[in-house]
Order: structure tokens, then C-alpha cells, then sequence
């Protein structure tokens, strides 16, 4: 039994719901989101509440029913209030700038890397090793993010790269001499 699932979707003030046989709208503040359910989900708009619920207990429908509120849940709360992820950059010579709307990142290889965020994404780089990433769709803000650290991981000896804000770098020792 998904508990997740059978929790309904509270709908803030300006924040519009739309149901089209399996598409989901979205329509806030920030922008407007819109997803292609699942046709074994049933979702419903009543009260101010969105309900997910699904038809039989086959194994499909189980799997579908908690990730489908979720997904819905994070629609709602990305148009309302949006999702940001942080990122800092540790390594000597390693910095990111902005230029215009596109994202240039020295991490140690011979070129800098430039990265051009998608539409709804905003970048911004308070400072040269941190870069800050805003935008109403979670899903495009944590790729971008994922992104950004695949340029350069941190590495477990010296913690150099790129990682995200608050993330644990385990440390390994070197070499010792005998």
C-alpha cells in the first residue's frame, strides 16, 4: 500500500490544475508545467485537493501510484514557490563565471567548459566557486545540477571539484612511504 499515494495534493492560492484524460497542467506564478500520466492512474481535482488513487492492486498500478503524487506534488510546489540547488567548486584554478546566460566552469582540463541552461533554468554565480541553480521544473533543475558536477567529481584524495552544497566527500589516504 503506497501512504505517499493516498495522500491528497493541497492546491495554494494562484496555483491551476488542469486534467485532460492522462495530462496533467500546471499553470502558477513561475511558469506553467504539464505531464503526460500514466492512463492506469486515475487523478482527480475536488475541493481544492488533488487525489491520486488507481484502479486494481496489480503490481503496475502499486509501482505508478506513489510516483505519480509525487511527480504531481512537485508540479505544484515548482510553479509556487520553485527549486534550487548549490553547488561549490573546491581545487585550486577551479571557478565558474557567467557569461550572459551561459555558464563557463575552469576545472583543470585545457578548454573551459560552457554549458547553456535550458528555458525556466536561471544560473547564478554569487561567487566564483559557487554556483547556485533556480528554476520551476525540479526535474530540469536537478539535470543541470548533476550536470555541472559531471564536469569534474570531487576525488577522494585531495576533495578537489566540483560537489554539491553540503555534500560528504570521503577521504582516502594516500601513499605512505616505507
Amino acid at each position: 500500500m503506497s501512504r505517499i499515494g493516498l495522500k491528497p495534493i493541497e492546491i495554494p492560492q494562484g496555483v491551476e490544475v488542469k486534467i485532460n484524460d492522462n495530462n496533467v497542467t500546471v499553470k502558477g506564478p513561475k511558469g506553467e508545467l504539464s505531464r503526460s500520466i500514466h492512463s492506469e492512474m486515475i487523478v482527480k481535482v475536488e475541493d481544492n485537493q488533488v487525489t491520486v488513487s488507481r484502479p486494481n492492486d496489480s503490481k503496475l498500478a502499486k509501482s505508478l501510484h506513489g510516483t505519480t503524487r509525487s511527480i504531481i506534488f512537485n508540479m505544484v510546489e515548482g510553479v509556487k514557490n520553485g527549486f534550487e540547488k548549490a553547488l561549490e567548486i573546491q581545487g585550486v584554478g577551479y571557478r565558474a563565471q557567467l557569461q550572459g546566460k551561459k555558464l563557463v566552469v575552469n576545472a583543470g582540463y585545457s578548454h573551459p567548459v560552457e554549458i547553456v541552461p535550458e528555458e525556466g533554468i536561471e544560473v547564478e554565480v554569487p561567487t566564483n566557486t559557487r554556483i547556485v541553480i533556480k528554476g520551476y521544473d525540479k526535474e530540469k533543475v536537478g539535470a543541470l545540477a548533476a550536470n555541472i558536477r559531471a564536469i569534474r567529481p570531487p576525488e577522494p584524495y585531495k576533495g578537489k571539484g566540483i560537489r554539491y552544497e553540503g555534500e560528504y566527500v570521503r577521504r582516502k589516504e594516500g601513499k605512505t612511504a616505507k
